[in-house]
């Protein structure tokens, strides 16, 4: 997937895993290979599997919006270049070689594993496989590289130590297979995987080699032959013909995996793509920013049931937590497996883990968009690369924890959980509301985006949490601020806070408060749904940073855990926090 406007969209809805259902962890040993059974995938035992997978896009392949590229190196080949152009291409190769040790390690999937997911999905590119058609000294043969094919036996070596199965993903095909470049790393001035036959030669030859090298590890779970085709063919033909030869060349040294075959146009035009044509493959599908109602995957549910064939939801993600709740609610109701994307990326806060965008790589972005003219020389450049080579190893990534329980806690639940402890008496953070779904732990007007709507940010700050609530950063006293503040308020909303009372008795509150407009907001709380304060005005301070504290009194309040929720009367203030004092 990514950020582009999706020609062929589905949708899906909620609930929970059925008890027949397996993970892979559950075995604890060898279980043998992964492989369909009329529309399941089981393991070797016959059991049911159903795959919760992450992808892991950025590593062997970057894409530009990944990298905040997009509106001047939208490929991962043309960044390539402008990092050449500042630093030479000895050291870009440094950054990148880096870049590929750094962001994906042993710790990533232990982390994966302990989250909950039980599968991997590795986007590649083939350029780390094998040369470009344009390189190769002799047209007739291939040039075998070694560094893609170490990465993958490391990759499934970690996957292997904690029972996850690895799905190979060719992402970046000989050539490129789409106009949307920036997937594929496509080079639109050459030949393109579809006008080169070359192109498709190299790409058989690489799936062969690589079946030839995996054909009997138990942990791959499956071939995902291509990634996204995006490109205008008569009835599909040409990429038919391309699974047939696929097919036909891997089966001759591997008949344990499955095939797992994308439709074109983003993963979801299957046209002159069924009736399957090997006894062991599944369709995969791909879902972005659509509903979440049954009716708008049906056509996947009558894939499955007419050709009695697997379907998997290969990639997803790049939504709001409510989103993902009830998008894999929906999808294990169905006994689909899914994969998201990705589990990392530059200063995004809807994925696991964030990458932080540093002061340094933003200079460097500043100076390429033309914020600023003076280039960098190289001996500033180049420690700025590697520090954020260095960032994304997954210890100095910010785990995003409210993502990873809106993925597994909060499907088919609509129970909260307290985002962080809180106490009373003690000031509690405006953005440490609790975590689960809108209309739960809190109620926003904007929570996540659906593409038949206009489109919403969700969460419009874009920082340190990925729910509905709108969230932004501040230079407010520390010690009345974590630097976040609550901000685009709306009449109606409010937010739910898991507390714990010290003692019974009456409390004032101390809001910390910012009211740039010019008139003014109110708010009350809340227990058990009935007001224990009464409605406070929040005054204009002046702007919208003029942070100031008002005096909320008598708040009565039991001892105890309890949920406090915090209602807006009148939006248009900011809020940073508030300091509970008992009289």
């Amino acid at each position: 997937m990514r950020i582009k406007a999706y020609c062929l969209m589905l949708v899906f809805a909620p609930f929970l895993l059925c008890s027949h259902l397996v993970s892979a962890q559950s075995h604890g040993v060898y279980s043998g290979f992964l492989k369909r059974s009329g529309q399941k995938i089981v393991d070797g035992n016959g059991k049911d599997v159903l795959l919760r997978g992450m992808g892991l896009g950025g590593w062997m392949l970057q894409e530009g919006y990944m990298m905040h590229s997009a509106g001047f190196a939208a490929t991962q080949y043309k960044l390539k270049h402008k990092i050449a152009e500042l630093v030479g291409e000895k050291s870009m190769q440094e950054f990148y070689d880096a870049w590929l040790n750094n962001h994906c390690t042993h710790s990533d999937i232990d982390s994966l594993a302990k989250w909950g997911f039980n599968s991997v999905r590795l986007p590649f590119h083939y350029n780390l496989f094998t040369l470009p058609i344009e390189q190769e000294p002799d047209s007739l043969k291939n040039t075998w590289l070694p560094k893609g094919f170490q990465m993958v036996d490391s990759l499934l070596k970690w996957c292997k130590n904690n029972k996850m199965y690895l799905i190979l993903d060719l992402h970046a095909a000989p050539g490129g297979q789409g106009n949307d470049l920036a997937i594929s790393d496509r080079d639109n001035t050459k030949p393109s995987l579809w006008d080169s036959p070359a192109n498709r030669s190299k790409t058989v030859a690489l799936w062969v080699k690589l079946a030839e090298r995996y054909a009997n590890e138990p942990w791959i779970g499956g071939y995902d032959l291509l990634n996204e085709a995006n490109w205008k063919m008569e009835n599909n033909e040409p990429l038919r013909q391309l699974y047939l030869d696929l097919t036909a060349s891997i089966r001759k040294v591997d008949q344990n995996h499955i095939l797992f075959i994308e439709g074109n146009w983003f993963a979801n035009d299957f046209k002159n793509l069924t009736p399957a044509w090997d006894d062991n493959m599944a369709y995969s599908f791909h879902k972005y920013w659509n509903s979440n109602e049954t009716g708008a995957f049906q056509w996947v549910l009558d894939l499955r049931e007419k050709n009695n064939v697997p379907v998997w939801l290969g990639e997803s993600g790049e939504n709001a937590n409510q989103w993902f709740a009830d998008c894999i609610e929906q999808m294990e109701k169905h006994n689909i497996g899914w994969s998201w994307w990705p589990l990392k990326k530059i200063g995004s806060v809807v994925d696991p883990a964030t990458i932080k965008l540093t002061s340094g790589y933003q200079s460097l972005l500043d100076y390429w968009t033309g914020k600023t003219s003076a280039k960098p020389s190289p001996e500033v450049v180049k420690p700025i690369l590697m520090d954020l080579a260095e960032k994304t190893k997954i210890e100095n990534c910010k785990i995003n924890y409210d993502l990873i329980d809106a993925m597994f806690r909060q499907v088919g639940t609509n129970e909260t959980k307290a985002y962080t402890s809180l106490h009373i008496p003690g000031r509690i953070f405006a953005m440490d509301f609790d975590m689960g779904k809108n209309g739960y732990a809190y109620h926003d007007a904007d929570y996540q985006n659906i593409s038949t709507k206009p489109n919403s940010a969700w969460n419009k700050g874009h920082i340190e949490r990925n729910d509905g609530v709108d969230l932004q950063a501040d230079a407010d006293s520390a010690a009345y601020s974590k630097g976040i503040h609550v901000f685009e308020i709306e009449a109606g909303e409010w937010m739910k806070y898991t507390v714990n009372v010290a003692k019974s008795g009456t409390y004032s509150i101390s809001l910390r408060v910012a009211n740039g407009s010019v008139k003014p907001g109110q708010l009350h709380f809340e227990v058990g749904g009935k007001p224990v304060s009464a409605r406070i005005d929040i005054a204009p301070t002046g702007s919208s940073t003029t942070w100031k504290n008002v005096l909320l009194r008598n708040v009565k309040l039991k001892a105890g855990r309890q949920s406090l929720i915090l209602k807006v009367d009148q939006g248009g203030f900011n809020l940073g926090s508030f300091t509970f004092t008992k009289y």
